[in-house]
């Protein structure tokens, strides 16, 4: 079992993205995690992705506040506990439209090169 400590979390940088502090607490190089990684985002007011495309497959939890997606020219907005999954090669972007901080869960697999 590999245990996490938030305050052991082990801060990352997102390409794309602005105004987000994201921790990675599983995967990599924080545990054995063979097919997964998992981040803890947090987005500023006005913070977010740019609209990018990714290989890989995405699932996003919305701990707390509420954040707008867009993928395929859908937006949506999450709140807390809501969820969505962005399959790969899909354009999406994200977009904290509050003044409130969001905290959000992102789970996706590794990359082919790190497997």
């Amino acid at each position: 079992m590999n245990v996490t400590r938030i305050e052991e979390a082990k801060p990352y940088q997102a390409p794309g993205h602005f105004d987000m502090r994201g921790l990675r607490i599983q995967g990599w190089d924080v545990s054995d995690t063979k097919n997964v990684w998992v981040g803890l985002s947090h987005f500023l007011p006005g913070g977010g992705a740019a609209g990018d495309v990714s290989p890989v497959e995405k699932i996003y939890v919305v701990l707390d506040g509420t954040i707008s997606v867009t993928h395929d020219d859908k937006e949506v907005i999450l709140g807390p506990l809501d969820s969505c999954h962005i399959p790969p090669n899909a354009q999406r972007s994200i977009l904290n439209k509050t003044n409130k901080m969001v905290s959000m869960l992102v789970i996706m697999p590794y990359p082919e090169s790190k497997k």
